[in-house]
């Protein structure tokens, strides 16, 4: 092989991964959803939740995640569950609490 073939090679070697690296796909947008209550009790506003959010082309597990956190009707659990997810990248954040 000759030089100019071996540095050719080398440099299309080198630029690859970059390559790769430009062709990801973006983040997955992630949405935070806190409530006070369980899954149970908050099934219908989720319900409601979810159609919106297919309604403007957003599914869940397909384009978007949505992390669940439930303080199951203990609201001195919320301030924790809310510590937990705060770490990590989120594009929304929800709070849902009962009206009062």
């Amino acid at each position: 092989m000759n030089k100019r073939k071996f540095i050719t090679l080398l440099g299309a070697a080198a630029a690859w991964p970059l390559a790769a690296r430009a062709q990801q796909q973006p983040a997955m947008p992630v949405i935070g959803y806190l409530n006070n209550g369980s899954p149970e009790s908050d099934a219908s506003r989720l319900t409601g939740l979810r159609r919106g959010l297919n309604q403007t082309g957003y599914v869940e597990g397909r384009n978007l995640a949505i992390e669940y956190r439930w303080a199951g009707n203990q609201a001195d659990r919320l301030p924790a569950l809310a510590a937990t997810s705060s770490g990590r990248d989120r594009h929304i954040r929800a709070g849902v609490y009962p009206r009062g």
